[in-house]
């Protein structure tokens, strides 16, 4: 019997998993184009309408280059981020039954932040082949790894890692503890549909809002992983010389922030409404 019971654990925890890959995989397919523009926005600070006009020249053979290291990325990170905060926080439940919920479930949402730092990898490689200045440079996600691994170690996969830390812990915290009370601010739903609408607002919400309380700490990050070998500049350098360069207004850091808007709206409406969909059905 305890082994039954062992047996159902696991496979409950494993479908926290699953279902978090599924759900990534799926936006990752549908929103790629988009995060490309906000991309070339980020890192040169152009306007929506000229980051278009840098794809459109590219041409329809690169609209995609670059998007295995985020569907692994992705689909690792968001299958870690809601399997370990599951797990984290029926662990801290379990030994520490006496402690607020609020509390353990924000200890259990940091933790699963920092275990999905491990995969900066991915992040790193897309940012190179997203890069145009790259384009011909390296044919590939293996190809990337190999050079970077052999000619520089382990550590240059890590660029970026930093404001991925700052960025991943606190806005977990803020995703898994306003998901619940957001949902219920929203029209009771009588259906099946109607749940995956809630779900899909409720989560692009919290995603687009996030997206933009913590947007300067993704171009922090995309300055810092397109640089190749050399010093690993702080955040603090980094950021001053962004400014630097962008006449020293902080505005001009929320370059391509109402595009980031509209992707995460779809992105985490996508992720929440399919993770929980998935959640129903297995």
């Amino acid at each position: 019997m305890a082994s039954t019971d062992q047996d159902q654990e696991s496979l409950q925890s494993q479908k926290h998993y699953l279902c978090g890959s599924v759900a990534a995989f799926a936006n990752i397919v549908i929103t790629f184009p988009i995060h490309k523009a906000l991309f070339r926005q980020q890192l040169f600070g152009v306007q929506t309408r000229e980051a278009v006009r840098q794809l459109q020249r590219d041409g329809l053979r690169t609209l995609y280059r670059g998007i295995l290291p985020p569907l692994l990325q992705k689909s690792s990170t968001i299958a870690v981020m809601f399997g370990l905060y599951q797990d984290f926080s029926t662990l801290l439940q379990l030994h520490a039954p006496q402690a607020p919920i609020l509390l353990t479930d924000s200890i259990a949402a940091v933790l699963a932040g920092t275990a999905e730092a491990v995969l900066t990898p991915f992040e790193r490689v897309q940012t190179l082949l997203q890069d145009p200045r790259h384009h011909g440079n390296f044919q590939n996600t293996a190809h990337i790894f190999r050079l970077l691994l052999q000619q520089h170690g382990i550590r240059e996969l890590y660029r970026g890692l930093v404001p991925i830390l700052l960025r991943n812990g606190p806005s977990n915290v803020f995703f898994f503890g306003l998901r619940g009370p957001i949902k219920e601010l929203l029209p009771k739903a009588e259906t099946k549909a109607g749940h995956s609408v809630n779900d899909f607002v409720c989560g692009g919400i919290l995603g687009a809002g996030l997206g933009v309380v913590f947007y300067p700490l993704n171009v922090v990050k995309s300055h810092a992983q397109v640089q190749i070998g050399g010093e690993f500049q702080s955040c603090r350098v980094i950021l001053a010389n962004v400014l630097r360069e962008r006449d020293g207004k902080v505005s001009r850091l929320f370059r391509g922030v109402h595009l980031n808007f509209q992707r995460s709206v779809f992105s985490w409406g996508i992720i929440n409404a399919t993770y929980e969909l998935l959640l129903k059905m297995l």
